[in-house]
């Protein structure tokens, strides 16, 4: 079995490991959030090179997130890959062109995007008006105070924007609206997605040969369908391909609804953009009660029990970000870290969507993924039993997910701070897995 987890340069830890190694590659790689290179140098580099130097800092502050994975790192990937092998990797809304393009120019098949739909996004925007007011010297008018958590940029508090940048010793943060016609304007949309991309190495000829040589080369429907209830398929309405003279065809019955390249969160938010069918349902909700005696670390914790089948939005698979119960599960010998690299409390760390407390946290990674999230993806690529690649592993979660389902692993990371994260979480969960609602076997 499989279990391994590499400190360093994924680039030359992958150059260890054979041509056609790994069955699949579930990854959640940097977004590349620093300053927009300019594109027809960077393809000019990446044609003839599969590299352009780009410098700078992107997410939080951090180097590594400058830019995203260029083709030179991609290319080593389609090398360890199977033929007819899946890579699925996280992609940024504004830099998923990039990943495609270099995913593209690195000899992989862009096979679909699956859209990971969430309600907990924080919206990441200046208020221009008020923006507009200061550049001015004029003071804008202030409606009322209220309690923040101290965070920047604009949120919906009732008709006026709520902007967390003077805060009182009391905790209380002005509730202004700008004095001009910027009044309202912003710069950016509330995050509510993240796209992944699925993409495929090459096949060895057709996709039964391929199947049949590499043991990959095929998506797990039925072992990703969605819900538990019975679906038939109407053989009346199977069009015939002139195969059978008498037209019969047999009705295939399956459990579960066919996967979907949408995945969301099973908010409210989310749930209520999709319309009900007759009779759906939204998820029911238990708080604080533990599986098997073992004691919650937060008694609070919310746990989704699951939609029945007859709901538009059922008709999705659905998983919840991340909570801080999941992300720290393990880590109670571990001591508190700000994930900021400025002291400031309004510095990068503070001043970001995801940090928005700017609270000390025992895993600091600032991304870090559901784990039923990871395991419903990589059982959609996996064969029973095969090789995970993960190459920008973080704090573990990919790992942890393919060991749950008793897949083997590779994981690849440049932070050495994170190592020691990934394998407390990774031993915590094997041990006491069962208090977290995962999927069913």
């Amino acid at each position: 079995m499989l279990e391994k987890i590499h400190h360093g340069n994924n680039i030359e830890v992958l150059k260890q490991y054979p041509d056609n190694y790994f069955d699949s590659i579930v990854t959640d790689p940097p977004y590349g959030l620093g300053k927009e290179p300019n594109a027809t140098d960077v393809l000019k580099s990446w044609i003839s090179t599969g590299y352009h130097e780009v410098k700078g800092k992107g997410f939080m502050g951090k180097e590594w997130d400058a830019f995203v994975p260029q083709p030179i790192f991609w290319k080593e990937c389609l090398r360890v890959l199977k033929p007819g092998g899946y890579l699925l990797s996280f992609c940024g809304t504004r830099t998923y062109d990039w990943i495609v393009m270099g995913l593209r120019l690195s000899g992989f098949e862009i096979r679909d995007q699956i859209a990971w739909l969430y309600g907990e996004g924080f919206p990441k925007s200046m208020d221009v008006g008020i923006a507009v007011d200061k550049h001015n010297g004029v003071e804008s008018k202030v409606i009322s105070r209220v309690k923040g958590s101290g965070t920047t940029g604009i949120n919906d508090v009732g008709n006026a924007q709520f902007v967390a940048k003077n805060q009182y010793d009391d905790g209380t943060y002005d509730l202004k609206e700008a004095l001009n016609e910027w009044n309202g304007w912003g710069t950016a949309l509330k995050p509510a997605l993240e796209p992944i991309v699925m993409a495929r190495k090459p096949l060895d000829g057709t996709v039964v040969n391929n199947v049949l040589k590499h043991g990959v080369g095929a998506i797990n429907i039925d072992g990703s369908r969605v819900g538990t209830d019975i679906m038939v398929q109407d053989a009346a309405n199977v069009k015939s391909k002139g195969i059978y003279d008498d037209k019969i065809f047999k009705a295939k019955t399956s459990v579960g609804r066919f996967p979907a390249n949408v995945i969301h969160d099973g908010s409210d938010e989310v749930v209520s953009l999709f319309p009900k069918d007759a009779g759906g349902s939204t998820p029911s909700i238990t708080i604080g009660k533990p599986k098997n005696n073992i004691k919650l670390l937060n008694s609070d914790e919310i746990h989704r029990t699951g939609y029945n089948d007859e709901g538009s939005a059922a008709r999705f698979f659905y998983v919840a970000k991340a909570s801080q119960f999941e992300r720290e599960y393990g880590l109670e010998n571990f001591n508190p870290v700000r994930h900021s690299d400025c002291v400031k409390d309004d510095g990068v760390g503070g001043d970001n969507p995801r940090n928005r407390t700017n609270n000390s946290r025992k895993n600091f990674h600032p991304t870090v993924k559901p784990i039923d999230l990871m395991r419903y993806l990589i059982k959609l690529v996996t064969p029973k039993g095969g090789i995970v690649l993960d190459p920008y592993a973080g704090s573990g979660t990919t790992l942890i997910a393919a060991k749950l389902d008793k897949y083997q692993y590779v994981g690849i990371e440049l932070e050495q701070d994170y190592i020691p994260i990934i394998k407390a979480r990774i031993d915590a969960h094997m041990v006491h897995y069962d208090i977290f609602d995962y999927m069913e076997e």
